[in-house]
């Protein structure tokens, strides 16, 4: 089976951007993955840095490290803050990124060789696309493959329902699409 993390880049409640990885989530099992959720508001991260680095690797950062150590592919959803992604999602990237035990500086076993797909639910036209494109780069340079298929939801307080649901069979269709792709891409990935 192949596993894959969903991680929100937002804790909102209400989030079009957690709405958006549950969407994602459930075309993946769909698509026979093992999914697990990783809900960023369960770590306490504090912002990164080398001195509490190197004071204590913070417990929940070894733990968020660990579960995505487990996994073959990783789907993100973000925000788009200025630009960029989110800030909550930038920190937990760069802690489960550092070396720990007697791993390497370079080491980036969270990342190196999985796949990752992007998607982003914005209230804006753009729907996130300018904060896909740093995302993008940052998973790259972690070493993850990033599928080229990516996801944006533009005007997102129209484009759910009351369930959380995409409305519109366009962006649900490419939901669909990158989902099974990750999984292909993932699953070949690990074998």
């Amino acid at each position: 089976m192949v596993r894959i993390a969903a991680i929100a880049g937002s804790v909102r409640s209400g989030s079009y951007n957690t709405m958006l990885a549950q969407t994602a989530r459930k075309r993946l099992e769909a698509h026979g993955a093992v999914v697990t959720w990783i809900d960023l508001a369960s770590f306490d991260l504090p912002l990164y840095s080398t001195a509490i680095e190197g004071e204590r690797f913070p417990v929940d950062a070894q733990r968020l490290k660990a579960l995505l150590v487990e996994q073959d592919g990783v789907v993100f959803t973000s925000p788009e803050y200025n630009g960029s992604v989110s800030p909550l999602l930038k920190n937990a990237l760069d802690w489960a990124s550092r070396p720990t035990g007697e791993e390497g500086m370079v080491a980036l076993t969270a990342y190196r060789g999985k796949a990752a797909a992007i998607m982003s639910a914005s209230l804006s036209p753009f729907g996130g696309l300018r904060g896909l494109m740093h995302l993008r780069q940052i998973l790259t340079t972690v070493q993850m493959l990033v599928i080229p298929d990516q996801v944006v939801v533009p005007s997102a307080h129209l484009a759910f329902d009351d369930n959380g649901n995409l409305k519109d069979s366009l962006p649900a269709s490419l939901v669909d699409f990158t989902a099974a792709r990750l999984v292909k891409v993932a699953g070949a990935l690990a074998s």
